[in-house]
């Protein structure tokens, strides 16, 4: 067993720092300062097995402070009408019902499985019984500090704080354990990062039972929910005698690992086969434009499904939640003054909303698969002046893409401010609408930037910069942090439209200067 962790944390490391070294290659002002042989500088190598190992440590607690934080009590604050308790369990709940099919440690394929038990044939029961139990026990020990910390705060008692951690890790062994039953049933292998439509509707009904019924004003009894939570650990005890009874498992594995196995021997073909399914095969599609406006516009409605119809979905998911913030506002007209407040105020809050909506990944992701990828291999196609006319006129395209979201929310966010008692300035209307158009044009101008100036593809459609990602890691990071900030409407959306203005403006003066040097196949 200590032999079976010692390989598989090495495997794990390895992969992990070869990954760290080559994305500080990709760093632009740093790849010039290092040497060609960077994978056998030893230094260099010390300083990744440093980061890697502080970032499994960060792996164990970040993600569930983040989880604690945003989707338990964070969420829990929003509703005043049920005891805070007795929401915190209820959301717990349901949370922890979801995470144990969606995320269960053990059917999830992975490139370490593969190099472990299809390359170097490591026994695959000791293999993964091993592993698996590491993975329960980060989930113990990343949980135990935030549910005593979050837990105490909203008043349960220190034995229930306790006893949460281990009600996870016990779900998640009994999902596992009948997950194992099954397989020995049907022979088909559970497969985590393919749930079927009927569990995916059952995850969208459970999201509903833990953040819309405490809405309506309903929660579970604490007692039940501390009954239940309580419940998960004999339960998990009953799943381990399942987990290290089975026999099966490189045949379990093997049935999970041909997706990766196909994946790393033809990522662009997998890639590109499903992209083709989405993509229009109507010959009589045709345009009388010319140049760069016909490739564009043959592209964008050949394209339909891929661009335009998350855009259209997001829009109407939108549209039906201010209907039910207008119906809530009939039927429960005490809520008003608070609605009333929180957006008068709660305005930087929509720029992580805008940025979730934002299409600009998938956008740039389809450009780059289904056009540039071919047409990048032309030099006519880097010149700066060709550059920056497509650049401009595929802006103005994703802008229109982002903006029906946009609209319906800027729309629904007036109605609402006007619904809920509204303002004595009118100017707050104007900037509240104008404003979040701002965040979605920002939004479609800076992935766009960011995918001309740092083109991170290659040929195979591999992402291999690691700038690429620091960016949008950074992106991310500064969206989460401006949902902490508190600010009124006028100040913040007037800040929101100049700087969206000067962005603008930059990202226009970068592509020319130096978009056709970096807008490149990378190798």
């Amino acid at each position: 067993m200590n032999k079976t962790l010692r390989i598989s944390f090495s495997l794990k490391n390895t992969y992990r720092v070869n990954g760290i070294l080559y994305s500080l290659k990709q760093i632009p002002l740093i790849k010039k300062a290092l040497p060609e042989t960077l994978y056998r500088v030893q230094g260099l190598k010390i300083f990744a097995n440093v980061l890697s190992v502080l970032w499994e440590l960060v792996s164990i607690f970040l993600g569930k402070f983040l989880y604690f934080l945003t989707m338990v009590a964070g969420i829990g604050l929003l509703y005043e009408k049920v005891p805070v308790d007795q929401t915190y369990l209820h959301i717990l709940l349901f949370l922890t019902v979801i995470g144990a099919f969606v995320n269960t440690n053990l059917f999830n394929p992975t490139r370490d499985k593969y190099y472990a038990m299809v390359l170097l044939r490591m026994d695959a029961r000791e293999y993964t019984l091993v592993n698996y139990t590491y993975a329960i026990l980060k989930v113990i020990i990343g949980f135990l500090p935030f549910s005593i910390w979050f837990g105490l705060e909203k008043g349960i008692p220190l034995w229930m704080c306790l006893l949460i951690p281990f009600s996870v890790a016990g779900l998640k062994i009994t999902v596992a354990a009948s997950s194992l039953w099954d397989y020995e049933r049907r022979g088909l292998a559970y497969n985590e990062n393919r749930l079927g439509k009927y569990l995916w509707i059952c995850v969208g009904l459970l999201l509903a039972a833990a953040y819309g019924l405490p809405a309506a004003g309903m929660v579970l009894p604490g007692p039940v929910s501390a009954g239940l939570m309580a419940a998960f650990v004999p339960m998990g005890m009953v799943g381990i005698w399942k987990i290290k009874a089975f026999q099966n498992y490189r045949e379990i594995n093997q049935q999970l690992l041909a997706q990766v196995t196909n994946q790393m021997d033809s990522v662009a073909q997998a890639t590109q086969k499903q992209s083709q399914k989405a993509i229009s095969t109507d010959t009589s599609i045709t345009s009388r434009r010319k140049g760069f406006e016909y490739l564009n516009e043959l592209f964008i409605r050949r394209h339909q499904k891929i661009l335009w119809n998350s855009s259209k979905k997001i829009a109407a998911v939108c549209l039906f939640l201010i209907f039910g913030i207008l119906l809530a506002f009939y039927l429960m007209p005490e809520i008003k003054e608070k609605t009333n407040e929180l957006l008068m105020s709660f305005l930087p809050y929509f720029v992580f909303i805008m940025y979730a909506v934002n299409r600009g990944t998938g956008f740039t992701r389809a450009l780059f698969v289904n056009c540039d990828h071919s047409l990048l291999t032309y030099s006519f196609y880097k010149r700066p002046d060709m550059v920056l006319k497509l650049f401009r006129i595929r802006l103005r395209e994703i802008i229109k893409i982002n903006l029906l979201p946009a609209l319906v929310i800027g729309t629904g966010l007036v109605i609402v401010l006007y619904a809920s008692g509204g303002t004595d300035n009118v100017l707050n209307y104007v900037v509240l609408f104008s404003s979040v158009i701002c965040m979605s044009i920002f939004f479609s101008v800076h992935y766009l930037t960011i995918y001309y100036l740092l083109q991170p593809y290659n040929a195979g459609t591999e992402m291999k910069s690691g700038t690429y990602r620091l960016v949008m890691s950074a992106t991310y990071f500064v969206c989460f942090f401006l949902m902490q900030i508190r600010m009124p409407i006028l100040v913040f959306g007037v800040m929101c439209i100049a700087f969206c203005i000067l962005y603008s403006i930059l990202a226009c003066i970068l592509i020319y200067r130096f978009a056709p040097r970096t807008f490149r196949l990378r190798t």
